[in-house]
């Protein structure tokens, strides 16, 4: 061989050599992004001043596609610990994580426990791995109905109700104590809904049949890591120790983590406040809550609908309330500001009041003369929520959304048989010829019942006018009467135009009005509350009521019966009840209501 053909094959051999050691030995960056418990709908509107906050969905989202558009980063690792996702928050990550893959890198999921929600979040990820000693349940969707008829009778209570469309339910949940025909029928074509999409998470997303995924259910309803690899569920079981020497070899090199991929914000500290002349500094800042360039407008309506201002927490403890005048202000805002380009309102809610609901779509249609508003609906847009989202230009929804209930109920709490038990002696004096319309001490007279329907006929006319403006082309006879349905169902029936979530809303809208991206800004909008702002919030629970029925011993007791029931049912089922309840609430000031039930308790 001659001398040079050798030189040159022991260069291509020290070359291939030092190529093969340098893909040994290269160094792989892992993104790491670390979950506990839940993500916030929107931003904690004191962040600005504590300078942190629980992350929220769209933070989460942000950071994985930045982090797909990273050339220094090879994956990702979501770390979940004790998650408790809503289905729609997971399909929301899940087409973040598949954008991240269709970037051609790689994305592990690891927690403990994997629940129905865990898999159907790993059916997004390369990789799904499991706590050595770690359980899977999955037995399928098991739902809980509650029904507190009996429960308030027991108490003395008793809901009186009229209600416009055959399968409204509204008042399923405080007036009956078992589900009528029409509302059995409704939640059934539901769950198969949510069921149907679940399962296609998941045998999409792990490339398996129907039928396998059945028979896994059969065996996993509690199950060890082992059970469900062999499944096809999970991908692997190790000690959360040795999982960067898993990395590793999975990236083939050393691995090291980016752990600050979901930023909190900066705030002005709340250290400072051990400093008596900074505390006095502070007390006079004001939140930066200005558009610096274009910007598109996030309008959170999470929440029972209520007329007045929003509350940070009602009388059954859950999330707060959206008060009509609350964001008709933060329209205003919207509408003046000349930098704000186009509104996404991101919709969570079962609706309320009716008055308020009104104001609302009328506040909605004000600034769609000017700039475009868009609708992304989270876990539901029911009743007042959905009467909200007919204003917009176009409503985007997530597989697992809950959209309809068109219709409307009235009523109001009886309370004459609680106040027997408490040996309270309330004397009614009535001046005018419909006083007592509103008495809690008795039920409505058959005349009663006639006014009132004839108002919540009125008010569901008008409902339903809205819906046709704002849906060209539905069929109200298939999709009103307090019907619900899932969002695959909802884009059928015209009630919603695509799937997507809160992200991809905000990004065909940005396309739409030509930000290129990168170029525009996003902002949440009621924006953060000023110091005043919380003290008046911290101190409103301190408040004098005028002397009334709700003064009475009767709070006493439902208040001791609702703290028994949030103890039995579950901080996370509470959640959901605590909503429905405080829409149903407002039947103490207001006889008709747009509000649907969340009796649906997922386990």
């Amino acid at each position: 061989m001659p001398r040079f053909v050798r030189q040159f094959a022991a260069l291509l051999a020290l070359a291939f050599s030092l190529a093969t050691t340098s893909v040994a030995t290269a160094e792989a960056t892992v993104g790491w992004i670390e979950i506990k418990g839940g993500l916030a709908e929107k931003p904690d509107q004191f962040a600005w001043l504590t300078g942190s906050s629980k992350p929220t969905l769209s933070d989460v989202v942000t950071a994985i596609n930045t982090a797909a558009e990273r050339d220094d980063l090879d994956g990702l690792v979501l770390r979940l610990r004790e998650p408790a996702f809503t289905t729609t928050h997971i399909e929301e990550l899940g087409q973040a994580m598949l954008e991240f893959r269709e970037a051609g890198k790689q994305i592990h999921v690891f927690t403990e426990i994997y629940g129905p929600g865990e898999l159907i979040l790993g059916s997004y990820a390369d990789e799904v791995i499991i706590q050595t000693g770690g359980a899977v349940s999955f037995p399928g969707i098991h739902v809980e109905e509650m029904f507190l008829a009996d429960t308030l009778a027991w108490l003395g209570v008793k809901m009186d109700f009229v209600q416009i469309g055959a399968y409204k339910g509204a008042s399923e949940q405080l007036g009956n104590n078992a589900p009528s025909k029409a509302w059995d029928e409704n939640i059934s074509q539901l769950l198969d809904s949510l069921y149907g999409a679940m399962c296609d998470h998941i045998t999409e997303g792990r490339d398996i049949s129907q039928q396998e995924l059945t028979d896994a259910m059969k065996t996993l309803w509690y199950a060890s890591g082992a059970d469900a690899i062999e499944a096809g569920l999970i991908d692997l079981e190790i000690d959360r120790l040795d999982l960067t020497a898993h990395l590793e070899d999975v990236y083939r090199g050393d691995v090291s983590y980016d752990t600050d991929l979901v930023t909190e914000g900066d705030g002005l500290g709340i250290d400072a406040m051990s400093n008596p002349f900074a505390m006095l500094q502070i007390l006079t800042q004001q939140p930066d809550h200005k558009p610096k360039r274009s910007t598109i407008a996030v309008l959170d309506i999470d929440g029972a609908i209520i007329d007045g201002d929003s509350k940070p927490g009602g009388l059954f403890g859950g999330d707060g309330s959206v008060g009509s005048l609350t964001i008709r202000e933060a329209l205003k805002k919207i509408e003046d500001e000349s930098l704000i380009k186009g509104v996404v309102v991101r919709i969570d809610s079962p609706g309320g009041s009716a008055i308020a609901s009104d104001s609302i779509w009328m506040g909605l249609r004000r600034v769609a003369e000017k700039k475009p508003v868009w609708i992304s609906v989270g876990s539901m847009a029911a009743s007042g929520g959905y009467y909200i989202a007919v204003a917009g230009e176009r409503i985007y929804v997530n597989p697992s959304s809950i959209v309809g209930s068109i219709g409307v109920v009235g009523g109001k709490p009886v309370l004459g048989g609680a106040y027997d038990k408490l040996k309270i002696n309330v004397v009614p004096r009535d001046r005018g010829p419909a006083a007592s319309l509103m008495s809690t001490l008795e039920p409505w007279t058959a005349q009663q019942h006639d006014l009132v329907r004839e108002r919540m006929t009125e008010t569901y006319d008008v409902f339903v006018d809205r819906v046709r403006a704002g849906r060209s082309g539905i069929d109200i006879d298939k999709t009103a009467e307090g019907r619900l349905f899932a969002g695959d169902k909802a884009i059928d029936l015209d009630m919603a135009d695509e799937i997507g979530g809160l992200d991809v809303a905000i990004r065909d809208l940005a396309a739409e009005i030509n930000l290129s991206e990168g170029r525009y800004d996003v902002m949440h909008y009621p924006g953060p509350k000023s110091i005043d702002e919380l003290l008046s919030d911290l101190l409103g629970g301190f408040s004098a009521s005028a002397p009334g029925v709700e003064s009475q011993g009767g709070g006493l007791l439902m208040g001791a019966a609702l703290d028994t029931l949030r103890q039995l049912v579950g901080e996370r089922s509470w959640s959901s009840l605590s909503t429905s309840l405080e829409a149903m609430w407002q039947l103490r000031r207001e006889p008709v209501l747009l509000t649907s039930p969340r009796v649906l308790l997922f386990k």
